[in-house]
């Protein structure tokens, strides 16, 4: 569900998001912008989501070992 919002800017910035976004298109710029200040992103338990994920941990050390020989030998 949408919520409508007045804010307030300074005429600068109101022309220049015109000019930039697009009329059409300045809500979901916004949206874009702050969203990730105010929806709550729990980045650590994220990841410790995923490490209990064995067989995608087992997955992704294998892919990872497997670049090792993409590594130039630098020591020659």
């Amino acid at each position: 569900m949408q919520k409508k919002l007045t804010i307030t800017l300074d005429e600068q910035v109101y022309e220049g998001l015109h000019k930039v976004v697009g009329r059409r298109r300045i809500s979901k710029f916004i949206e874009t912008l702050v969203r990730p200040h105010v929806i709550g992103n729990d980045l650590e338990a994220g990841y410790r989501q995923m490490a209990a994920d064995e067989a995608r941990e087992a997955e992704a050390l294998e892919w990872t070992e497997g670049l090792i020989g993409d590594i130039p030998d630098e020591t020659r």
